[in-house]
């Protein structure tokens, strides 16, 4: 720490007690600055003092302390708890903080009448009837209810409103209702539709599209036509559904949380898996201290935001939770369930994981992408490099293929707003040696900017190439056959850790190499710029690939006969659903193994 605090320190932790409990540390003007529990109050309290190499933070933090309060509990879950109220209320600038507290909706179906409603619900839970959720926003509670109205034409207006029709409203007419204020349907068949909403809704879609299949077949046998399209039309519209989501056959309920910190942001994604089916996500940006990493905003994340909340059975996460055993049972305790806090997984919930992980970085990314944001870095990378002007247009080039094949170039643009993504370009390289990185960079550079010159566009203030000193030289040699000039040209190498914050800058008018600070938001920048230049490389390269290869259809395939190749049509509404569908859909229709379902998968992507 940069200075002693002003009040006895080696007396108060002499006299501190050995007991769990909570610690509070208040500035000069008794503000609380930092919240922590402790199983052991003397042991935690004196670490902070006694202890070598502290971090940037804890000095940080040390440096304004001039007192410390203490509250001891019965039990170190009563301190998680009460760490938990105070973080909450007082909202310390050292602690890791959620700031969305607010309850979320479920869909709610009464059980009290003849035909029952469906509709959104927030709060306590009283009514009788059945509760699904909850959803991580009215949003995604709006667009299952209107999916839902859509498909099984269940009533969703006020009791009130019911009971006074005299004819049939709107709903009627445009199809998303059967009319029963009005006895245009009878009790079982609207019956047979809330049962068949019920199992949607607790992510039993494959057994409500068996028994749809077989009533359109049964009306066919019966000439019913107008029947059948019915059918049909309802068994379409689930698929699409479930083409949306991963649906697992477990029953449960499942929160998959993921925390991705970059750059000095947190993010944590949370998933909301109900029944098997996934209801959708929601983003947080917990306020966290400069040195945090994203096993620590998880840990201080999870108890702030379950404790007061349904928690469910299952939480799986993307980090080890230290004291997951006393986490574990706090929330099992406020739960009146047993609650598993899992970081290792496998099969379908690692999938689950790695999707949270996904959004978690994209969400990130789009935070750092911002157009405030945007404006500092651009400043930040003129002072970096020492230019005179501020740069207005940033490109950056980088190549993809799979050994040699299938080369593709990409070039991304950057302004002081972000990507310019009209003024992007692929090439595709022909005519050189597979696998020469070297001339394909140096063709793409070429064909690039002899465009500029033709008045295709503008001239970039800097020019970034993914890789060292080879690909700047061809980088030079283009710019030079092309005669422009007043380009800046820097290579973006990896550097010997090859991690990213330890890229190393080559600088072709000087050339020298210059490595920034792991926080530079010029760093940033350029780290953000390069990995959209690689995005995009990737994309068309696998785009230009599968055209070479995607030549089989479903007749092709070994192993699919007539019969199955009928099935699969049926169930899936033609050849474009087969093609839309994904592993887990194709192995679910009868006679499809799992790994015919990955061949089938495979021939269309």
């Amino acid at each position: 720490m940069s200075e002693k605090p002003t009040f006895d320190i080696k007396d108060f932790i002499k006299n501190l007690t050995s007991r769990p409990g909570i610690y509070r540390m208040l500035d000069a003007n008794g503000e609380v600055l930092y919240v922590g529990k402790a199983r052991n109050l003397k042991k935690r309290v004196s670490s902070y003092f006694t202890r070598a190499n502290t971090s940037v933070k804890t000095q940080s933090l040390l440096s304004n302390v001039h007192a410390l309060e203490v509250s001891i509990t019965h039990t170190e879950n009563e301190a998680l708890l009460l760490e938990n109220n105070l973080i909450k209320e007082l909202k310390p600038r050292y602690n890791i903080l959620l700031r969305d507290d607010k309850s979320y909706p479920y869909i709610y179906l009464s059980s009290e009448q003849d035909f029952p409603r469906l509709g959104i619900h927030r709060g306590a839970r009283h009514g009788r009837g059945q509760y699904f959720g909850p959803y991580p926003s009215a949003g995604a509670v709006h667009e299952t209810l209107n999916l839902l109205q859509k498909v099984f034409k269940i009533r969703q207006c006020e009791d009130s409103f019911f009971r006074n029709r005299s004819r049939p409203c709107l709903q009627y007419q445009i199809k998303r209702c059967t009319a029963p204020c009005v006895g245009l349907t009878g009790k079982a068949s609207y019956q047979n539709d809330v049962r068949h909403a019920v199992m949607f809704l607790e992510g039993k879609n494959p057994q409500v599209i068996d028994e749809l299949v077989n009533k359109m077949e049964r009306a066919s046998q019966e000439l019913a036509f107008e029947d059948a399209a019915g059918y049909r039309d309802q068994i379409t519209s689930l698929r699409k559904i479930q083409e949306k989501q991963y649906i697992n056959s477990d029953k449960g309920d499942i929160d998959v949380i993921a925390c991705v910190a970059h750059n000095n942001v947190g993010c944590v994604e949370v998933f909301y898996i109900r029944d098997g089916r996934n209801l959708g996500n929601k983003s947080f940006f917990p306020r966290h201290p400069h040195d945090a990493d994203a096993a620590m905003i998880l840990a201080a994340f999870l108890p702030q935001y379950y404790l007061g909340r349904d928690i469910p059975k299952e939480i799986i996460v993307n980090h080890a939770i230290d004291d997951n055993d006393l986490l574990q049972d706090v929330l099992g305790e406020n739960a009146g369930h047993r609650v598993a806090i899992n970081s290792r997984v496998r099969g379908e919930r690692a999938r689950w994981l790695a999707m949270a992980v996904t959004n978690a970085e994209q969400n990130i990314a789009r935070y750092l992408a911002s157009k405030a944001n945007m404006s500092q870095r651009f400043i930040a990378l003129q002072e970096a490099l020492n230019l005179d002007n501020l740069p207005q247009r940033l490109e950056c080039f980088d190549i993809s293929h799979t050994s040699g094949e299938s080369t593709v170039a990409a070039c991304v643009v950057f302004d002081s707003e972000g990507p310019v993504k009209a003024d992007y370009r692929r090439f595709n390289i022909e005519g050189i040696t597979a696998g020469d990185d070297y001339a394909a960079m140096k063709q793409a550079l070429t064909r690039r900017y002899v465009r500029l010159k033709e008045g295709e566009g503008k001239l970039p203030d800097i020019l970034f190439i993914d890789g060292g000193k080879g690909q700047v030289k061809q980088a030079e040699d283009a710019l030079e056959e092309t005669q422009v000039s007043d380009v800046i040209i820097i290579g973006i190498a990896k550097g010997r850790e090859r991690k990213p914050g330890k890229e190393q800058l080559y600088v072709s008018q000087t050339k020298r190499m210059i490595s920034l600070p792991e926080d530079s938001l010029a760093l940033h920048l350029i780290q953000q710029i390069r990995d959209e230049a690689h995005r995009f490389a990737i994309t068309g390269h696998r785009q230009r690939r599968a055209k070479t290869k995607n030549t089989s259809t479903l007749e092709g395939i070994p192993g699919i006969g007539p019969r199955r190749r009928r099935q699969l049509l049926k169930q899936f509404g033609g050849l474009q659903g087969i093609v839309r569908a994904g592993v887990e859909d194709l192995a679910k229709v009868n006679g499809i193994s799992m790994q015919l379902a990955r061949q089938i998968y495979d021939t269309f992507h």
